[in-house]
């Protein structure tokens, strides 16, 4: 009896196929990032909307020359990765940053960050990290220059920066000067333009968890790995160490760990790598936060477990449907 007697369908793969689109997936993080990138708007002024339009032109022309420069469609720009590259970008500067130097960002973020590789799918870096932290060694000034932000929320506390002009971060590790935790909820504090409230940030990530455009485990690898290892110098010396919940919250790890360290590509795709390298980057962030140079750990973290991404796919790749691991000397027969 035949097969399609039987019921089968003989046909050459792929078997299956699914609503998401490459587009569909990263229009649905813009969506799940506008309420972050409203309050920045409150916060810092009208400025910061053009920033975001500044941002996002730049980075489509970028791509769609780049692409055609090597004989590729330029319309590759209308699947929305550029886009996703540009607000996140504009999301990791201080809001004074120059439309110079933020184009300048953008095109390192598409031109070295992910086209150099073969374009989106094939970048092994996160491309808006990259530009970030070109812009952090091409204008050191600018990329360290804080805003103290617009009083939006009365209820809210004052916050230190409008006294010291410090990030929470940056007031904590040399000043000892701890930020409320109200005002690093909802983001009326001096800092990148994502700064403008965890709150926002963790509801657009449940947001993309129920759609399910990120996996659970990097995020809740990474942030707990914080908690932990925050937690410790803090039980042992408080006076000198900050909680482990205002390092949650503080600074950009929110965003780092719900749309950065989640990134398809740049990241691994097994369930342990994830676990693999939240750990790894949030252990990072921490050596970084408490004994490194700089009060913020987050981009030079993620770029590092980037770099060996590949090398955990690897050693935590699924295995093969229809594969067999053969017993333990049953080769030596």
């Amino acid at each position: 009896m035949s097969a399609r007697a039987e019921g089968f369908i003989l046909t050459s793969s792929p078997h299956d196929s699914a609503a998401d689109t490459t587009q569909r997936i990263m229009f649905s993080v813009v969506i799940t990032l506008l309420p972050a990138m409203v309050m920045s708007v409150f916060y810092f002024g009208l400025r910061v909307l053009g920033l975001y339009v500044l941002a996002i032109a730049s980075c489509l022309v970028t791509e769609s020359l780049t692409r055609r420069a090597r004989g590729r469609s330029p319309w590759s720009i209308a699947d929305g990765s550029a886009v996703v590259t540009a607000v996140l970008l504009v999301m990791v500067l201080p809001p004074e940053i120059s439309p110079v130097a933020l184009v300048v960002g953008c095109v390192v973020a598409i031109f070295l960050g992910k086209e150099v590789f073969g374009g989106i799918g094939s970048n092994v870096f996160n491309p808006a990290l990259v530009g970030r932290a070109f812009l952090s060694a091409a204008y050191p000034v600018q990329i360290t220059t804080w805003t103290t932000p617009n009083r939006v929320f009365a209820f809210l506390p004052q916050g230190i920066d409008a006294q010291t002009q410090a990030t929470p971060l940056a007031a904590a590790r040399f000043e000892g000067i701890y930020e409320a935790l109200p005002n690093l909820l909802f983001g009326q504090i001096g800092g990148s333009i994502g700064e403008t409230g965890s709150i926002f940030i963790v509801a657009g990530g449940i947001a993309m968890l129920a759609l399910r455009l990120i996996r659970w485990e990097m995020v809740v690898s990474l942030l707990g790995t914080v908690f932990v290892l925050t937690g410790i110098p803090h039980l042992v010396d408080p006076g000198s160490f900050a909680d482990p919940v205002f390092h949650l919250f503080a600074g950009g790890l929110m965003l780092g760990a719900v749309y950065m360290a989640t990134d398809m590509v740049t990241t691994p795709y097994t369930r342990v790598g994830n676990v693999i390298f939240g750990v790894g980057a949030g252990t990072l962030v921490v050596v970084i936060r408490l004994f490194g140079g700089y009060p913020e750990g987050v981009m030079f973290a993620i770029l590092l477990m980037n770099a060996v991404t590949p090398i955990i796919n690897r050693y935590t790749d699924n295995r093969v449907f229809g594969a067999q691991t053969a017993k333990a000397g049953e080769g030596a027969q």
